[in-house]
């Protein structure tokens, strides 16, 4: 049976968030309500949507992006992932129907370049990688393979304990010693005073959202945007903003502290508390986020993640040149 492509449409939205919550690897970041907040002077959003026997079979978050006077198809920038979100039972038929109905569009669309940054393999329900056979197959190739850290959640946290270092499992005693107490708090304005100063001190950038952009985000999203604070008589010294990907996976977003009280380590005990949590409403794993940037790894970030008992999953950005 015919696959058809066409640009999304407002009308399309219910079927669109039908679908991603329904799909096998779909995310937050693939729904109509995270890529509406975007305003359209930002980003010319053209995202698609796939049909067979007019049933959803696939979406895909995405942008007209122009780089050289050149058109380029690319995963939503409003986003950390996009790519195709597909259904539990796809076919491998289907996904090659996809993959070629998607190259067809773009080439009748005067599209130069197709760019998608793909979710982890372990975002989805069940692992399939029809998609990515279909992608090699019709040309692409890898244009970054960045490495995420993932922790495996246990049936317990103290079963997750058993996995950490013992650094780390010192520094959890430490923090609790000196009466640093973990909690979930809508103080987003204080956390993000902290984010603020720590990344234009260090890195000498500002955040990716904005005060407002991120309240308006828990707005939308308040059940999936979580933050943790850690406090010391009262203060937040520390804290970490988490993203419920989806049912499985938690991704910790934000992460940052304040420098005077690093030694206190309530970094250590902020993610040993997130970890209860996430084990008590049964998600199935913790992604850090990504320790490289344009693949060079930040070694620190590395260790300090595998110290909790991570390991290393690829988020990989792919590419098709057309003309």
């Amino acid at each position: 049976m015919k696959i058809t492509v066409r640009k999304f449409t407002a009308k399309d939205t219910k079927d669109w968030d039908d679908f991603v919550n329904k799909s096998n690897n779909g995310t937050m970041f693939h729904t109509r309500r995270f890529l509406g907040y975007h305003s359209e002077h930002k980003f010319h959003d053209h995202s698609l949507i796939f049909k067979k026997k007019e049933k959803v079979i696939s979406v895909l978050p995405a942008a007209l992006i122009v780089e050289d006077g050149k058109n380029i198809l690319a995963s939503h920038p409003g986003t950390s992932v996009g790519s195709c979100a597909v259904p539990i039972e796809l076919s491998f038929a289907d996904a090659l129907g996809i993959v070629e109905k998607l190259s067809s569009y773009c080439v009748e669309n005067n599209f130069c370049k197709i760019r998608i940054t793909q979710p982890p393999l372990i975002y989805s329900r069940r692992i399939s990688q029809y998609m990515d056979f279909a992608f090699r197959k019709a040309g692409y190739h890898y244009l970054r393979r960045e490495v995420s850290s993932i922790l495996f959640l246990e049936r317990s946290v103290k079963e997750n304990l058993v996995k950490f270092k013992s650094t780390h499992r010192t520094a959890i005693r430490k923090a609790e010693k000196s009466d640093v107490i973990i909690k979930q708090t809508d103080e987003y304005e204080n956390f993000y005073k902290i984010l603020e100063k720590n990344l234009s001190i260090r890195h000498n950038v500002s955040p990716t959202h904005s005060l407002l952009e991120l309240l308006y985000l828990k707005k939308l999203f308040p059940d999936r945007i979580i933050l943790f604070g850690a406090y010391l008589k009262n203060e937040m010294i520390a804290g970490v903003i988490n993203f419920v990907i989806n049912g499985r996976i938690v991704l910790a977003f934000y992460v940052s502290h304040k420098k005077q009280y690093q030694e206190l380590r309530p970094i250590n005990l902020l993610f040993y508390k997130i970890f209860e949590w996430a084990i008590q409403q049964q998600f199935k794993a913790f992604d850090f986020g990504i320790f490289t940037v344009n693949e060079i790894p930040n070694m620190g970030l590395a260790r300090f993640k595998e110290n909790f008992g991570a390991s290393g999953v690829f988020r990989d950005t792919i590419e098709l040149n057309i003309s």
